[in-house]
């Protein structure tokens, strides 16, 4: 364990940034919908795994590259979003949490059954786009382009989605319809629009991350499955609803876990729980929730 080169654990580690990003975007997603409207999306995972799918859809039906996939997969997703908010989640926000995690664990088993019934069980390959190849030398390893473009617009999406919920007036409306609904409906701002959208643009961000994510791991019915069982992780570790929680816990934990896939890989796929076990008795409300 102790002789184990420096290059691999530097090397795990700026993989694990990778890893780190998917989580901060989708546990940001979930803490935008549970923080603003209450709900414990457990669907979160499908919106990721859709994103990739409708990413695949347009290159192989319509011709559209990565590029156009990365725009308009997002905005489709957001649209089904408005869907099942119309018809589905507004009925639970006056309800117990755990009624909005039922009805979306059923919602995501529906989905990844269909997702399996129309294209198989097996994976789907997703080509990176031709200028996003190569890979950068580091000294310690080669970085792979496209990896190093994930990071950067992860990280600038990441803080322009708490910039725009934290600093400015559409935020302040947001946070302000969810405490006191009445109050902002009096000043003529229709508050069911506002969380229809909000709940949008929360499944937007978790296609966002499915295109980005099409490339480097196969496109499958079970991944967003696989990763939101993780997310969900950070986002207690973070604290629920804290949307700056949300991107440093899930930036963190995928550095840490790159580490720990270098100095003791038995342990890489359970030590982000072992740090949520330690989180929940030293701060039952996470790291950045607020204390009763």
């Amino acid at each position: 364990m102790f002789d184990i080169p420096l290059n691999l654990i530097l090397g795990q580690m700026v993989l694990g940034v990778v890893n780190g990003v998917f989580y901060a975007i989708l546990s940001l997603g979930l803490a935008i919908i549970f923080g603003l409207l209450g709900v414990i999306n457990f669907a979160h995972g499908v919106f990721f795994m859709l994103g990739a799918y409708c990413a695949y859809m347009l290159l192989n039906l319509l011709g559209l590259g990565y590029w156009e996939a990365l725009i308009l997969s997002p905005l489709i997703v957001g649209a089904l979003g408005i869907f099942v908010e119309i018809f589905l989640i507004r009925f639970l926000y006056k309800l117990d949490h755990l009624y909005g995690l039922l009805l979306t664990m059923g919602l995501a088993l529906l989905a990844e059954g269909l997702v399996r019934i129309l294209f198989g069980p097996q994976g789907i390959p997703y080509s990176i786009p031709e200028s996003l190849r190569g890979a950068y030398n580091l000294g310690f390893m080669f970085l792979p382009v496209y990896r190093a473009w994930v990071v950067v617009a992860g990280v600038i999406l990441c803080l322009a989605t708490w910039l725009i919920i934290e600093r400015t007036p559409l935020g302040a409306k947001l946070r302000a319809a969810t405490d006191n609904p009445q109050l902002v409906q009096a000043f003529g701002i229709n508050v069911p629009i506002m969380l229809t959208l909000t709940y949008a643009a929360g499944v937007a961000l978790a296609a966002f991350g499915g295109v980005m994510a099409a490339p480097i791991i196969s496109v499958d019915p079970s991944m967003g499955t696989t990763i939101v069982i993780v997310v969900f992780a950070v986002v207690v570790i973070g604290g629920m609803g804290s949307i700056l929680g949300s991107i440093v816990t899930g930036l963190g934990l995928g550095v840490l876990e790159g580490f720990t896939k270098a100095v003791f890989p038995e342990a890489a796929s359970t030590v982000i729980f072992v740090a949520m076990a330690i989180v929940l008795v030293a701060r039952p409300r996470g790291l950045f929730g607020k204390m009763a």
